[in-house]
């Protein structure tokens, strides 16, 4: 063999190498970088469940303040279908990688300038206006982010692992709720007029440091073979949100049906944590512990969810895991009530760390499949951004929902049953995709 042969030979066994990589460096790109969109939405939720009504609605009464907090928390999920065209828009026009390192900016500044923010006490009622515009930055960059991650690493995978590698960008989103409730446990432990003078600023302000880590690794990625090749063809589309709703508007209809599962996430991660603390007595860092003891769990049961969609197919898990958080609310909310610190961990562990997260692995495949490349960031951005609405506003009505006395959680666990029912009513109705080529999905109606 030659010398140039060699070269040759060790210069393509190099290239393979690398390529081979790129699913888990796609991976890790997608994991990190919705670690911090999370990281810096989850402490909203949380500040906004246990903070913000004292801090920013403070010229009301008590209730008023905690239902405006809570509103000003939904109105970030308000801006995320116009994120969602907006953004979709250009990452089916340039590609997925420039869009997901604006939507990191986005979060990072807005989440930043919410820390910096003075309080009602300060500039008066200009303080919560400022607050809702803030939150409607982070609900515009929210929107972009997931479905970016999604389609970034699901067009780096083999077809065989496809929902495994894909998986890991919810599973950024556990990890992200995770470093915001370890950031928010001894900040909520401070006297109470340190956390509501400075204290509550710091989970808020330490969000430059994951914005700085999250946007190095994420910045030498390379788009992705499938938009190139649609891109090298001039197959991209002129106007994608035309082409989707033309083309797939019953796809788009069923990712939104289906994207009410969400409703639990908000409801145990908002809902549930006020409730618990305010009206049973429950030291909110028993609470805060039980939500990272649930997204621990999850951390290591999404890859497993996701391994066996790629065996079985993503409906089987998907439905399975929708249908078992109806039947789940119920004994959760006995547990979380009880008062029990045992009883609260156990069931947070099993409602969000076991079975929520099959369907919550599941979605970045089983969405995204359901759109071939060039309107596939389009398609997951606002069918998830329309049905997510529901799930961005559900503490809000749960918290209208509510009775009084120790079963006055019943109404609230109904109502998100019943968007469970009908999330898996509509996965039912999908197109199985794991054993399609990724060249061939979406194109069914060509």
């Amino acid at each position: 063999m030659t010398l140039t042969s060699t070269a040759s030979l060790h210069a393509s066994s190099g290239a393979e190498a690398a390529q081979n990589k790129l699913p888990k460096r796609a991976a890790l790109v997608s994991f990190v970088g919705s670690m911090l969109e999370y990281y810096d939405f989850f402490i909203y939720g949380t500040a906004a469940a246990l903070i913000f009504p004292k801090v920013f609605f403070a010229n009301v009464d008590p209730s008023t303040a905690t239902l405006l907090a809570l509103l000003s928390f939904g109105i970030g999920y308000i801006a995320r279908p116009v994120g969602a065209v907006i953004l979709g828009h250009y990452g089916d026009r340039i590609g997925r990688k420039a869009v997901l390192l604006f939507t990191l900016v986005l979060m990072g500044g807005s989440t930043l300038a919410i820390g910096l923010l003075p309080d009602a006490k300060s500039i008066g009622n200009a303080a919560p206006v400022i607050l809702t515009l803030l939150r409607l930055l982070q609900g515009l960059s929210a929107a972009g982010e997931q479905s970016g991650a999604n389609s970034l690493t699901l067009e780096h995978s083999a077809n065989s692992n496809r929902a495994f590698f894909t998986s890991w960008t919810l599973s950024g989103t556990q990890a992200g709720a995770i470093l915001a409730t370890l950031v928010f446990i001894p900040v909520s432990s401070l006297p109470e007029d340190q956390l509501l003078s400075w204290g509550w600023r710091i989970p808020f302000l330490l969000s430059a440091l994951v914005l700085l880590v999250a946007y190095l690794v994420r910045r030498t990625m390379p788009e992705t073979p499938v938009f190139e090749d649609i891109k090298d063809k001039a197959q991209v589309a002129r106007f994608p949100v035309v082409a989707l709703l033309r083309d797939y508007w019953p796809d788009v209809l069923r990712v939104i049906v289906c994207a009410l599962i969400a409703t639990v996430s908000t409801m145990t991660a908002v809902f549930a944590l006020g409730y618990a603390t305010t009206k049973f007595g429950v030291a909110r860092p028993t609470m805060l512990w039980a939500g990272v003891l649930g997204n621990v769990t999850a951390l290591i049961t999404q890859p497993l969810w996701a391994l066996l969609a790629d065996k079985i197919g993503r409906k089987p898990v998907f439905i399975g895991g929708v249908l078992g958080c109806a039947v789940l609310l119920f004994p959760y909310f006995m547990l979380v009530t009880s008062g029990n610190t045992i009883a609260i961990f156990a069931a947070a562990m099993i409602l969000s760390g076991v079975v929520y997260a099959a369907p919550n692995a599941i979605w970045p495949s089983f969405y995204a499949e359901m759109f071939e490349a060039r309107v596939r960031y389009s398609g997951t951005a606002i069918g998830t951004q329309l049905g997510f609405l529901a799930a961005g506003f559900t503490p809000l009505v749960s918290a209208s929902l509510v009775g009084e006395g120790p079963q006055g959680w019943i109404p609230v666990a109904i109502f998100v049953a019943c968007c469970c029912v009908i999330s898996a009513a509509a996965a039912a109705t999908a197109r199985e995709t794991h054993t399609v080529d990724i060249a061939d999905l979406g194109k069914r109606r060509a």
